[in-house]
C-alpha cells in the first residue's frame, strides 16, 4: 500500500501576504459613502539646505462603519485596490490630543 500524503492549503497569514504599511493621520473629508480622506503627515529636511520641513500626502480609505469624522485621527493600513483611488482601509480611531494646553502655557 503506497503512503498517501495530503496536502494542505496554506494559511494566508502576515508572512506569506506581507508586511503590510500603515500609517497614522487626521481625516479631512468624509463626505463619501465608506470613504473617508486621510492627510498623512511627515517631517523632511530639506535636500538642500537642511532646513527641516513639513510635507503632507492625501490617502483615500474604506471606513466600512463610516465612524470616523472630520478631524479624528485614525491609523490605516495598505490592502488590496478597493476602488480607483482606495488602497488603504481604516483600521482604528485614535484618541485626541490636546494640543491647546500647550500653547496656553
Amino acid at each position: 500500500m503506497p503512503d498517501q500524503t495530503t496536502t494542505t492549503q496554506p494559511v494566508a497569514d502576515t508572512a506569506q501576504r506581507g508586511i503590510r504599511k500603515d500609517r497614522v493621520g487626521e481625516v479631512i473629508s468624509d463626505k463619501m459613502h465608506k470613504t473617508v480622506v486621510v492627510r498623512v503627515e511627515r517631517r523632511v529636511p530639506h535636500p538642500r539646505y537642511g532646513k527641516v520641513m513639513t510635507k503632507s500626502s492625501k490617502f483615500y480609505a474604506h471606513d466600512e462603519e463610516g465612524k470616523a469624522k472630520v478631524g479624528d485621527r485614525v491609523r490605516i493600513v495598505e490592502t488590496r485596490p478597493l476602488s480607483k483611488l482606495k488602497r488603504w482601509r481604516v483600521v482604528e480611531i485614535l484618541p485626541a490630543t490636546h494640543r491647546s494646553q500647550a500653547v496656553e502655557g
